[in-house]
Parts: C-alpha cells; sequence; structure tokens
C-alpha cells in the first residue's frame, strides 16, 4: 500500500510538472537519482545490517526482553534502545520490523519507534548548541514519558 501510494504520488507530481512545460520533469528525475545515488551506500549498509539482525537476532532473547510479557522491564529497555538507535527511517524501520517479527511485543515495538523519533541522543547535539542547556532538559525531561505511554496504550489497546 505504502508502495502504491508514493507511485501515485510520484506519478502525480511527474504530469504536474510536464504540464508546466518548463523542464521540470526532467530536473526532478534527476535530483531524484542523485539523492537516490547518494543515499544508496547508508541504504545497503542499513538493509545488511538488518538482514544479521534477522538471521542473528535469538528469538528467545528478544522475547524476553521486549516481548509482549515483558512489561515495564521490556518498555524500559525499548526506550534505551531507541535513543540509541542511529540513522534515518529507513534504517530504524526495517530494524524495528526485523525485531517485532522476532518477538518484541506490540507496546515495546511502539516505545522504540517513539523513542527513537522524540529522545534520540544524536538529536541532543544539535540541540543543546541552538536551543540551550535548559530547554534541552525540560524537553528531555517531559519526553521521556512519552514513548512509555505510548508504548502502554499500544500494548493495552492492541497487545
Amino acid at each position: 500500500m505504502a508502495t502504491m501510494t508514493l507511485v501515485v504520488l510520484a506519478a502525480g507530481l511527474l504530469a504536474y510538472a510536464w504540464r508546466r512545460g518548463d523542464d521540470s520533469h526532467r530536473r526532478g528525475v534527476a535530483q531524484g537519482w542523485r539523492t537516490l545515488w547518494r543515499n544508496l551506500p547508508l541504504l545497503v549498509v542499513a538493509f545488511v545490517i538488518t538482514g544479521y539482525v534477522n538471521v542473528l537476532a535469538p528469538q528467545k532473547l528478544v522475547s524476553a526482553w521486549i516481548g509482549p510479557e515483558s512489561g515495564w522491564s521490556g518498555l524500559l529497555v525499548a526506550e534505551a534502545v531507541g535513543m540509541l538507535l542511529p540513522g534515518g527511517p529507513y534504517v530504524v524501520f526495517p530494524l524495528i520490523a526485523v525485531l517485532y517479527q522476532a518477538g518484541a511485543g506490540v507496546g515495546p515495538a511502539v516505545t522504540l519507534v517513539t523513542s527513537w523519533a522524540t529522545q534520540a541522543l544524536l538529536s541532543v547535539t544539535f540541540e543543546l548548541p541552538f536551543m540551550g542547556w535548559r530547554f534541552a532538559a525540560v524537553r528531555w525531561g517531559l519526553g521521556l514519558m512519552v514513548p512509555l505511554l505510548a508504548g502502554v496504550a499500544a500494548q493495552l489497546l492492541f497487545g
């Protein structure tokens, strides 16, 4: 479904660019290819890592640490791991999907995604110089609750 949505969106943008008559349809495709080639090494490495995690992640370990029955400790582990995950969505989502397929519970999986999105440690290195330590501490302190609440809600509603 996601692929079809993107195909329809790309086709619509191509048609709009083509109708403009200013060669923007060709410039858009060229820019897309340049972006692909710039990011291709990262994508390949991310998918290789995902493959290794898929093959090497013992289901018993995943289930014990962040499985559906892991409770609060599983949510806390998932939050900590989510904070440490590097990279963008093309790295993180395949990795979390592999963990989910290996036995992670829906609550910990939601906590992982939410923690990565809101609490990634790499973002603090950008936040501190621009916003200052006080803002970063307040946002981070309050933000620590969000992934846990999301995980608890997911586990209660869908677990």
